[in-house]
């Protein structure tokens, strides 16, 4: 027998004298009205002799995370979901039916609530003087050794539950997490535009180029793909007469799972009629300015030893020059496949020989070659047409598209241009598309005649934009894995012990 199987079944048998004696193990009605993080910063400065002049009592509940005993007193740390803090248990404050009770049945990992007055010890810890307790959650299972902790990567995101009790830092991220999320929400409706509701479940695949999940729909006997992305729903509502709207969306792409990509993410995308991508550049600017500002308090971060300063303006560069400047590649073969294909295995770069477009290639040795170097925040500006296919085509070089990509850490961020509206060129360009379909399954099945259609009705010229949340928190959180910020992301199935 395991060890952490002879600690479950000492706690069943415990469990089972304790409901012998008429206690309920799982009850349901003690009413925190503190929390522990608010007692230690009213009471961390005061004397002693401060503290008991004030002499308020306090309620609170948590898990207990250390216990020592020392004869006639028991010290104990109660963790919150706000901070820890010590707890002591004396035969002086306590009846010794009481006490006995807490010694012998109370364990690390049970939950509690206490009742008491603040002091601080000798060595001055505040300290709750408990005068009552309850268990209110016997813990079966022992905890994590309290020094290691999980050491199990992959353990913490299969038991994230675990991770979250022992880890204070991860409980921080996912606080900024949220923080991060609200932010943008407030900012967003501050600036007058509407948040909406698309849907998850789409007869037709579309808006970006990735394999979708698939679903049967059993009423309507049909398919349903879970989203890669809102944006062709979003663009409805901007032909319905919304002017600025914006989504906070579960997107879903069939693909790899790496440090940067998880099956299942979140994704924010807004719309603003009558503005382009240079409007969306200083609003994006403007946008994680302020975050940084609020979250950070100040426009530099640290984020894996390097920092990065969120002061507009952003360096711009043009898609083909970072490809020559950053990426080492030739002007003078960036056109010629043969030599382009050359230079690709001379840096072990696998290209789609059977993808005829050019435009391919070079975002194949974007990703690989110049990525990787776009440190500080930078806007990569003309993207090719021929891989952009839902933005507005450059009035003075149609062959690029009115169209960036934000960069920062070697990430990308944010993705948007100024939206192709003319229904004509839509159609085109689908069809381009749909031609190419059994070279690439990342593109749409089909065409989304509906989209057409309501653009036949006519859209107002706009420029839309959507940003990687899950990501934009990797970078102010400092976490090297998109994994670090999900609370439950997608692993290989394993059999559980």
């Amino acid at each position: 027998m395991s060890e952490e199987s002879q600690i479950i079944k000492v706690r069943l048998e415990k469990l089972r004298k304790i409901e012998e004696k008429g206690i309920k193990v799982y009850s349901n009605d003690f009413c925190p009205k503190d929390k522990a993080k608010f007692i230690l910063d009213k009471y961390q400065n005061l004397s002693e002799k401060e503290i008991e002049k004030i002499g308020v009592e306090f309620s609170l509940a948590g898990r207990v995370m250390a216990k020592r005993e020392m004869g006639k007193i028991i010290f104990a740390h109660l963790q919150d979901e706000t901070d820890r803090i010590q707890i002591l248990i004396s035969k002086s404050e306590i009846s010794s039916e009481d006490f006995d009770f807490f010694k012998k049945y109370i364990d690390i990992g049970d939950i509690i609530g206490v009742t008491g007055r603040v002091i601080k010890t000798k060595t001055g810890e505040v300290t709750i003087l408990v005068n009552f307790f309850k268990l209110l959650t016997k813990s079966l299972r022992p905890l994590p050794e309290k020094y290691h902790g999980i050491k199990d990567v992959e353990l913490r995101y299969r038991r994230r539950y675990l991770d979250l009790i022992m880890n204070p830092k991860t409980r921080e991220i996912f606080r900024m997490r949220t923080q991060i999320i609200q932010y943008i929400r407030d900012y967003f409706i501050s600036e007058g535009f509407l948040e909406v509701e698309t849907p998850m479940m789409q007869p037709i695949v579309g808006g970006a180029a990735a394999k979708p999940f698939v679903t049967y729909h059993n009423a309507l006997d049909m398919n349903f793909y879970l989203r890669i992305a809102p944006e062709l729903y979003l663009k409805r509502l901007i032909v319905g007469g919304f002017e600025k709207v914006f989504e906070l969306n579960r997107n879903f792409r069939n693909e790899g799972v790496s440090s940067k990509h998880n099956p299942e993410f979140t994704m924010l995308e807004f719309y603003e009629a009558y503005a382009t991508y240079e409007d969306l550049i200083r609003r994006t600017e403007e946008l994680l300015y302020g975050l940084a500002l609020e979250i950070k308090g100040g426009p530099k971060i640290t984020y894996q030893g390097q920092e990065i300063d969120f002061t507009p303006p952003w360096r711009r560069i043009k898609f083909l020059e970072a490809l020559v400047s950053l990426g080492g590649i030739p002007e003078e073969i960036l056109r010629d496949r043969s030599k382009l294909l050359e230079f690709a295995k001379e840096k072990n770069i696998e290209l789609n020989l059977k993808d005829p477009r050019l435009g391919k290639w070079w975002a194949k040795l974007f990703e690989e070659l110049v990525e990787p170097k776009l440190i500080q925040p930078t806007f990569v500006i003309e993207f090719p047409v021929e891989i952009s296919p839902l933005a507005r085509r450059n009035d003075l070089n149609p062959t690029i598209a009115d169209r960036f990509e934000l960069y920062i850490a070697g990430k990308e961020i944010a993705n948007a241009f100024s939206e192709l509206n003319d229904p004509r060129d839509q159609r085109k360009r689908f069809e381009e598309q749909i031609a190419l379909r059994d070279i690439d399954e990342e593109i749409p099945p089909e065409i989304d005649e509906d989209f057409l259609i309501a653009l036949e009705y006519g859209m107002p010229p706009c420029a839309g934009e959507g940003i990687g949340i899950d990501r934009l928190v990797m970078i102010f959180t400092d976490s090297a894995s998109i994994r670090e910020v999900i609370l439950f992301p997608h692993l290989r199935k394993k059999e559980e012990t």
